[in-house]
This record gives structure tokens, sequence and C-alpha cells, in this order.
């Protein structure tokens, strides 16, 4: 894949490469996801033929380095895959955007062993990964965590519960944040990694949600778990840190599946703006209207080139990733929130209907506010930032 620090994006322009991705991905979704989103919608199932599809394309974990069988994305390369699918279903952008999630703190703290080991199966298809920070009481407080890893030998055993898991039952691989010294309390949290098949492990019942109602979500319950000590990721009491530098780069996914739903919703509008007739004429001819297209559409780009920006500060490593990543994904999804709310008055009372994807698409927007941290969470992220003097002087 393209190299960004040396790809002409710093203006935010694509590469060919990067070009040639979004064509592929695009004609896949249209192909072999759009037509099943309302069906995974209203049946609350996993989108399988997404999963499918992606897997063949080599579109489901595409950030996998070359040299663990992956496709070698640039973080740029991630955003579009996840933004294009997005554009056709949100429920099936999670599937590259939550393996990479789950899998990128191995990335980043995990022993060579850890990712070959793991980092291979991904990328071969063999499972998806899942993230588990959240629990019944660390939401937005994630540094109180209560599950809990005990040593034992050449072994940690886990126990305690983890909420909010998306995917989870699907994936066959979990990174895990658990307590290893409470006294510590953050400093005290470390990272492991955890399979399905790993006796001990069980779920909750999949929660009824307002929208990705295609991507499950459940809580993962860890009793008397039993692993081997070599999956821990680095090192005892780094896994708050891991955590935290995961979601720097990982909030850029989800700004750019907001930036792709709000882009579904767009087209959407504009394509029954032209083709609705009311006092004779195409309601695309009435001022009013083209004001509300012109709005969206320059939110919607707005957002884009940010999150371009973003990933550009991801793949670099930038030390003011923090402030760019927790602003591309606010914004883009409140954007994401606007934009879709908007198509649906676009299309009037039919908008309000399951019969157009509009009113799908704006249940999905939402999410995109809450998970990863909430927006309010992310605007404080960005004023200690702010306040630290570590946004870049442009």
């Amino acid at each position: 894949m393209t190299d960004v620090t040396n790809s002409d994006f710093s203006s935010y322009g694509l590469t060919e490469e990067h070009r040639a991705i979004r064509e592929a991905v695009r004609d896949l979704c249209d192909a072999k996801v759009a037509p099943y989103a309302a069906e995974v919608d209203e049946q609350s199932r996993f989108p399988q033929e997404a999963a499918d599809a992606l897997r063949a394309a080599d579109f489901h974990a595409p950030h996998v380095p070359e040299e663990y069988g992956g496709a070698g994305a640039d973080a740029l390369a991630t955003c579009i895959v996840i933004e294009e699918v997005a554009r056709a279903c949100v429920s099936s952008s999670l599937i590259p955007a939550v393996n990479k999630l789950g899998s990128l703190p191995i990335q980043i703290g995990g022993s060579e062993q850890l990712k070959k080991e793991y980092l291979t199966r991904l990328a071969a298809g063999e499972g998806g990964f899942s993230y588990c920070l959240s629990e019944p009481d660390a939401g937005s407080d994630a540094a109180n965590q209560r599950t809990r890893a005990v040593r034992d030998g050449d072994h940690y055993v886990l126990n305690g519960v983890k909420r909010w898991i998306t995917n989870a039952g699907v994936s066959e691989y979990y990174t895990v944040l658990a307590t290893t010294d409470p006294d510590k309390r953050s400093r005290g949290i470390s990272a492991f990694v955890v399979e399905r098949s790993d006796a001990g492990v069980s779920f909750g019942a999949p929660e009824k949600k307002l929208g990705i109602k295609g991507s499950p979500t459940r809580e993962v319950y860890f009793d008397n778990v039993r692993i081997p000590a070599d999956r821990l990721i680095g090192e005892e009491g780094q896994g708050f840190e891991i955590a935290l530098r995961t979601l720097d780069h990982t909030r850029v996914t989800i700004a750019a599946q907001a930036v792709g739903v709000a882009q579904g919703a767009l087209d959407y509008a504009i394509e029954y703006a032209k083709e609705r007739q009311q006092f004779g004429k195409s309601i695309a001819d009435f001022q009013g209207l083209q004001f509300l297209i012109a709005e969206m559409g320059m939110k919607v780009e707005a957002a884009r080139q940010m999150t371009y920006a973003a990933a550009a500060k991801s793949e670099r490593g930038d030390d003011d990733l923090t402030f760019f990543g927790a602003a591309a994904k606010c914004f883009a999804s409140d954007v994401a929130m606007e934009v879709t709310t908007n198509a649906v008055q676009v299309l009037g009372g039919y908008g309000y209907t399951r019969d157009y994807p509009v009113e799908r698409m704006m249940r999905d927007a939402k999410i995109t506010q809450i998970y990863e941290g909430t927006n309010q969470v992310q605007r404080i992220v960005m004023a200690r930032q702010l306040l630290a003097g570590v946004q870049s002087q442009l």
C-alpha cells in the first residue's frame, strides 16, 4: 500500500491507489452489501453476505501489515474502506472497523509471537477481533476496571464482565482489559488476548438497539478463564496506555464511518429530490431544498477532509493525533446525525418509513456520537489538548 507520509495527501488529495481502493470497495458494496442492508436491519442479523464478500476481497481487516499476510493498508486506505462500506451498510462497516480496534493493541504493544499468531489468523479470515474495554461501571470512566486478571504460574486467570462489546459472539478473538494491580488504578490495568473457545468465556443476549442492528452487541463474561501468560499484551500495567493509544487511531475510523453514512444519505436524498415532483416540477428546483442539500454537502465534505487529515496523522503517529482523532470523530459524527436527519426531511413522510433507507441511516448514525467515547468526552479530550498546547500550529 502507498506510504501515506510520502503521498500527496498533505493537502488531502487521494493518490491513484487510494482512488482505486475506493472504486473497488464501492463496486463490491453496491453488488454484495447494499442489497442486503435493509434485510440485515429488519431481521437484526449479522451481515454474513458482507462478511464473506469483504473477506474474499481482503477488505475485512485491510490494516494488517503485509508481513503477517495482510493487505498492508495505510490509515487513509483503511478509512476509505470503512467509509465506503458504511455508505452502503453501517452494520457491515463494523467488520473492518472493529477488526482494527480489536487487533491494534497487539500491533502497538504485543510481542512478535502474538503478532505472528493473531494478526496472521485475522488476515487469513480465520476469525474477527473484538475489543473489551467497557464494563457496567466503566463507560466514560474507562479506568474504573473491575475485571480482574490474577497471575497463576504460567497462566492468568480472568474474572469479570464486559459490556457493549461489538461483534461479541461472532469474533473469535478478544483484546481484554483487566486489572492486575487494583491499588494502581489505571497503572494497574493490563491487556490480554482471549479466544472465544477458552473455557469460561460466555456471552449475554444481543442488545436490542436503535441502530446498527446487524452488528451484535453483547456482554462478555469471564468465569475463571485461564489463559497462557504469553497472551499478555506488552507488560503488566501497560494496558490502559495501550488502550488510549489504540483509541487515538481508531476514533479516526469512526469518523470515516460517520462520513460514509452521511454520504449515503446525501446521495439518496439528491436522487430522490431530482425525481420527486410537486407543484408541477422537481422538488430539487426549489431554492429552499437546494439550500438544505448545499448545507448537507458542505458539511459532509468538511467532515471528510478533517477525517483524512486525521488519518494522515494516524499513519505518521503525530504528536497531535489525540486532538485530531477526537476532533474528526466528534465533528464527523455530529455531521452524520444532522445530514441523515435532513435526508429524512427531504423525503418527507416517505423518509419516515422503512421502505426507504434514510431512516435506517439516521438510526445507524446516532451510535457514532456515542461509541469509542461520547462526543462530550471528545470535547474534554480536545480541550485538554488545546490547553496543553499540543495542537499543531498551521
